[in-house]
């Protein structure tokens, strides 16, 4: 059955800013995060927003058992895997996002992974999709934080950079060219320093796979007893 968790208090959150709301509601925007050095990059908010596309089946396909999606935007994981028969949450900061994939059939909490969730330890697949593994702005925290979620030897999927590349930057999400939000942490990891970070926090390297266009890179790591 579809259900929305309470809404958690806590400091003011970047993608709960009327325009990422409003982009998730319109299903596209023109959103960047970007940084003072000049830095830009561009969120899909478009594809985001649609039904899950060939890359993104790939994804559902490799997961099993239960399912937690973190960062769920607008739905589309939670709503193909449901449509799989799987029992899946997804978690989003955004109320907006957690409405959105509660229309689409789902169930979802107004939560960041940070806090305290449903079943920890009892998840069989996590996922970090659209560039998820910046959330926080530190990967090993991150990471960490979905070992103690996921069973002892528990699944996680994560769509990297499509390039070699481990940042971390202090951002503000633009609407076009106007600034959205507070300033803050973001990080951006290839697979190559994904599999570093995961080897340094409990996972290890299962699988890597890119889309059919080549454009989107993934990696499964498996926890490890």
């Amino acid at each position: 059955m579809s259900t929305v968790a309470s809404v958690q208090a806590g400091p003011p959150e970047p993608w709960k800013s009327r325009f990422y709301a409003e982009a998730i509601g319109a299903s596209g925007g023109s959103l960047t995060l970007r940084d003072a050095e000049g830095w830009c990059l561009s969120l899909d908010v478009r594809r985001w927003c649609a039904r899950a596309d060939a890359a993104d089946r790939a994804v559902v396909k490799r997961c099993s058992g239960r399912v937690l999606d973190i960062g769920c935007g607008a739905g589309r994981f939670v709503e193909a895997l449901a449509r799989r028969g799987h029992h899946v949450l997804g978690i989003d900061v955004c109320p907006t996002a957690v409405i959105s994939t509660v229309c689409r059939g789902g169930a979802a909490a107004s939560r960041s992974v940070f806090d305290v969730l449903p079943d920890e330890g009892r998840w069989d697949t996590a996922l970090l999709i659209d560039g998820n593994i910046g959330i926080g702005g530190d990967p090993l925290r991150l990471l960490r934080r979905i070992r103690d979620l996921v069973r002892p030897v528990g699944l996680l999927i994560v769509e990297t950079s499509p390039v070699e590349v481990d940042e971390r930057r202090r951002v503000r999400l633009h609407a076009g060219g106007q600034a959205a939000g507070p300033v803050f942490s973001w990080a951006t990891v290839g697979v190559r320093a994904l599999e570093r970070h995961a080897g340094e926090s409990g996972w290890s390297a299962a699988e890597r796979w890119t889309s059919p266009a080549g454009d989107r890179h993934f990696v499964a790591l498996r926890a490890r007893a």
